[in-house]
């Protein structure tokens, strides 16, 4: 079980992963008898039911595009609202509610999680499927169910979103085993059985992709392979769909979800800048994803800073604690936190937010270089990355001001990263871990610089309200001798990495 919000309150809700095999069969098509798969002792069965899902996506259909269905299910074991997403290869995530009265409206807690593929857009009923399905249970010795065979006899129709035009209906019939308790070797073997009767390996992920087939949008397609256009173009495709699948764990305040979406789009800016020669016209979209990342630091700054503070707070003596720190350090941050999360989550119901993802869904403009061998020129691009971050140090290094040359350290810092994100696009694990260090060890040090600055404004807080702040001093000093380390400490790993 977990839990999906709907306005302020969360639903307890069904999340199942689906592991399945589905098969094209003609209709004169005979199961066989599968008594013989090893693993198998026992069948229980055939039941039959007959399933009425009407399927809701956008005019346009978004969802299908990305091989999301969304129905309201009528009949069998399980009646109800069903969102499938997709999670890997022939791995499926489900989330179910109970069925609600209205069948032309999808509940809000559901249309919520698909709002980062809907971007504002009506969900509407776009296909009806009409199956007689019969369910057969293959069982262990143990009389425990190992996989479920489901023959279906479809009855497909699609929705017009034109009143003057006729709904198309298609019929098929196809055969899908699904896992209960057995593992991914009994379903190769039983799926083994099925095509040796005759059946073939399902054209399609689901019957809603084969009923409405040409009518799903197509996505960008890649340049060709082996080329660095191709590399490039997986590259950010990966990274959007990494942002795409962090949304609905974002709204939902999920772990580490916050984390991994800014990630996502600082992967992606840096790739645009380093990758300027592969892919042009990208200015506009580098200033989005900066803004969206912007909306997500909040959140994680404070999310960070709690846990440093909580950690440094235990590790401390008690007789050093004086007021309510905890308090004041720990929840004050976590209702900013809060109220943080209230701000991302208008900010990604916004046309910006959703304007952003359109833009991410649109092809890239590729210049003539796109075309080389993809080795090579990543090669180049890498080491043109990291003679920038030498460049980036040389500069700072040769500030006499203090504190100009902090701030010049900090721009080593962000070529650092931008260094190592396209090292790692690229696959050059060395020149990537060269990177991270640098970028890790100056982080320690702004972590350090971040938390001070912090500690100031809680103090001010306390002070205002009469407490004792003795404590923020104490923490603030820890953070400044870390701080203080990490500094000293780098002239050392900048020689041994250079």
């Amino acid at each position: 079980m977990a839990a999906i919000r709907q306005g302020h309150v969360y639903l307890e809700v069904l999340v199942a992963i689906e592991i399945e095999d589905k098969f094209d069969v003609q209709d004169e098509f005979v199961v066989p008898d599968l008594l013989g798969v090893k693993g198998i002792s026992s069948a229980s069965g055939p039941k039959s039911h007959q399933l009425v899902a009407i399927y809701f996506d956008t005019p346009d259909l978004r969802l299908a595009a990305r091989g999301i269905t969304l129905r309201r299910r009528r009949g069998g074991d399980d009646s109800g609202w069903h969102l499938k997403l997709p999670k890997a290869a022939g791995v499926r995530q489900e989330i179910q509610l109970p069925l609600t009265r209205s069948a032309k409206i999808v509940p809000a807690a559901l249309a919520d999680q698909v709002l980062v593929y809907t971007r504002g857009h009506a969900l509407v009923p776009v296909a009806e499927l009409d199956t007689k399905r019969s369910v057969t249970r293959l069982l262990d010795g143990d009389g425990e169910v190992l996989a479920e065979v489901a023959d279906d006899r479809v009855k497909g129709t699609v929705f017009s979103q034109s009143p003057d035009v006729k709904p198309k209906v298609e019929r098929w019939r196809e055969v899908e085993v699904e896992l209960v308790k057995g593992d991914e070797a009994l379903l190769k073997r039983v799926g083994k059985r099925i095509i040796k009767a005759g059946a073939v390996t399902g054209g399609s992920a689901n019957k809603l992709g084969r009923l409405l087939g040409e009518a799903v949008q197509k996505l960008p397609q890649s340049p060709a392979e082996g080329t660095v256009g191709a590399a490039v173009f997986a590259y950010l495709r990966s990274q959007t769909d990494a942002l795409i699948a962090q949304d609905g764990r974002v709204r939902r305040a999920e772990e580490d979800a916050v984390h991994k979406a800014r990630v996502a789009c600082r992967r992606m800016r840096s790739a645009f800048k380093s990758f300027s020669s592969i892919v042009t016209e990208t200015d506009a979209l580098q200033e989005e994803l900066k803004w969206f990342g912007e909306v997500l630091g909040e959140v994680r700054d404070l999310e960070v800073i709690q846990l440093r503070f909580g950690k440094e707070l235990d590790g401390l003596d008690e007789h050093l604690i004086v007021g309510p720190v905890r308090a004041r350090l720990l929840d004050d941050l976590k209702h900013q936190e809060e109220e943080g999360y209230e701000r991302a989550r208008e900010a990604m119901n916004g046309e910006r937010y959703f304007a952003l993802l359109d833009a991410l869904d649109q092809p890239l403009s590729f210049t003539g270089k796109a075309t080389r061998e993809a080795d090579e020129e990543l090669a180049k691009i890498v080491a043109k990355e990291w003679r920038r971050v030498q460049k980036k140090h040389e500069t700072a290094q040769a500030i006499d001001d203090a504190h100009e040359r902090e701030i010049a350290m900090h721009d080593v810092r962000k070529a650092a990263k931008r260094a190592r994100y396209t090292a790692e696009a690229a696959g050059f694990g060395h020149e990537a871990a060269r990177a991270e260090a640098v970028q890790e060890a100056l982080g320690l040090y702004q972590d350090g610089v971040v938390a001070q600055e912090t500690l100031e404004k809680e103090a001010a807080k306390a002070r205002e309200a009469g407490e004792d702040t003795f404590t923020y001093g104490v923490l603030a000093g820890l953070e400044r001798a870390a701080a203080d380390r990490a500094r000293a400490k780098f002239p050392k790993l900048w020689a041994k990495l250079t």
